[in-house]
């Protein structure tokens, strides 16, 4: 097993296997305003466990899911991104690569 999952052996062939994960939570309210009942809200839960997926990409993943879920996206645009955005290019530098 990886460093991330452990097995403990509790005796007579029970076995327990324990796995780190890192969960990662939005939330979003759904409102429903009728004219007998006033407003009904629905909460909303995504998780997502970014454990599955390897390091580098984990920030294209949160904006992916800040877009759908969110309609928020911050890519590139903040200190602590990762990602860069493309190098701007001069008009007369469009036929390059």
């Amino acid at each position: 097993m990886s460093k991330k999952e452990s097995e403990i052996f509790l005796g007579g062939g029970n076995n327990m296997s324990m796995k780190s994960s890192r969960l990662v939570s939005t939330y979003q309210t759904l409102y429903l305003t009728t004219p007998e009942k006033g407003t009904i809200s629905m909460n909303i839960k995504i998780e997502a466990d970014f454990d599955t997926i390897p390091e580098e990409y984990q920030e294209v993943f949160m904006n992916m899911i800040s877009v759908k879920y969110l309609n928020r996206v911050s890519f590139g645009d903040n200190p602590f991104s990762q990602c860069l955005p493309a190098p701007k290019k001069r008009w007369w530098q469009i036929w390059k690569n």
